[in-house]
């Protein structure tokens, strides 16, 4: 279980395929503190510490990880969000994130209002995946607060420390994001579909 508040910034340093499963090598400033099998956010993405080195580490996603997330999208050089999973006795700062991404959105606009970002995505919905006006969504891994949520778009706001911190100073439009959407709201539309027949 994670928070949604990004530690470090972590840079791809290797790809390498085997079979279906790709390993991903990454350096980042907190690859020395993590251990094997270790739980790690990698933009949003829950994934098992397979293997350590200097200042590296890496981790492999399997085809339905692929699949399923922006993954498949990064390559050597590319910036990685990371979180360690939360401590039980830490702070909430953000929300409830299962590193388990619903869907992936494509960034479809970004506004500069007076030192903020508004960014713009579009994302295919399902009556599962849920989206409320200052409802809670995670993008790459970063917990952020859901703007004008329409029929298939929404928004979110960025401050500077987030911008600066976390890869949405390197986003573009086009760029494809993984999603996953309130694990309340989830619970609570499962429910209502089965409940409703």
């Amino acid at each position: 279980m994670f928070t949604g508040i990004i530690e470090a910034l972590g840079t791809v340093r290797d790809i390498r395929k085997e079979g279906t499963n790709v390993h991903f090598t990454m350096a980042s400033p907190i690859s020395s503190e993590l251990k094997i099998d270790q739980s790690v956010s990698h933009n949003g993405v829950c994934l098992t510490v397979v293997a350590l080195g200097e200042g590296v580490h890496t981790v492999t996603a399997v085809e339905e990880t692929l699949r399923r997330s922006n993954l498949g999208d990064w390559r050597v050089g590319s910036l990685v969000n990371l979180e360690r999973a939360m401590l039980a006795n830490a702070r909430l700062d953000g929300h409830l994130v299962q590193g388990h991404v619903d869907a992936t959105g494509i960034c479809t606009q970004i506004d500069t209002r007076g030192g903020s970002w508004y960014i713009h995505f579009r994302y295919n919905p399902t009556e599962e995946h849920l989206l409320v006006d200052k409802g809670s969504v995670t993008i790459n891994g970063v917990s952020l607060t859901v703007v004008e949520p329409a029929n298939d778009t929404f928004s979110v706001a960025i401050i500077p420390y987030t911008y600066e911190h976390t890869t949405f100073n390197a986003l573009q439009v086009g760029d494809r994001v993984n999603l996953e959407f309130d694990i309340i709201g989830k619970y609570i539309a499962r429910y209502a579909k089965l409940y409703a027949k």
